[in-house]
């Protein structure tokens, strides 16, 4: 898997479980996703934890909470955890 593939279904993920009104293009990667960004809350991070746990096979704990601050955290959380990504 690539770089930019791991992106866009990080993206594509997100907003299938958020069930969100944009494409994946239109998300940028380093963007924030809760306030200015996308506008998450809290009750989409909970969505978010069980989205990206199932679709990637990683565990996420409290203590990686932050890794939502935008997709490129998500993807190095992920490429960190499942290196074969």
């Amino acid at each position: 898997m690539t770089a930019a593939t791991l992106e866009t279904q990080v993206k594509e993920c997100i907003i299938a479980r958020l069930d969100l009104d944009v494409t994946a293009d239109e998300i940028e990667d380093a963007a924030p996703l809760f306030g200015e960004g996308l506008g998450l809350d809290s009750i989409d991070a909970l969505e978010l934890v069980i989205a990206i746990g199932k679709q990637f096979d990683v565990t996420i704990g409290d203590d990686d909470m932050d890794i939502f601050q935008s997709v490129n955290r998500i993807c190095e959380f992920i490429r960190a955890n499942r290196p074969e990504l």
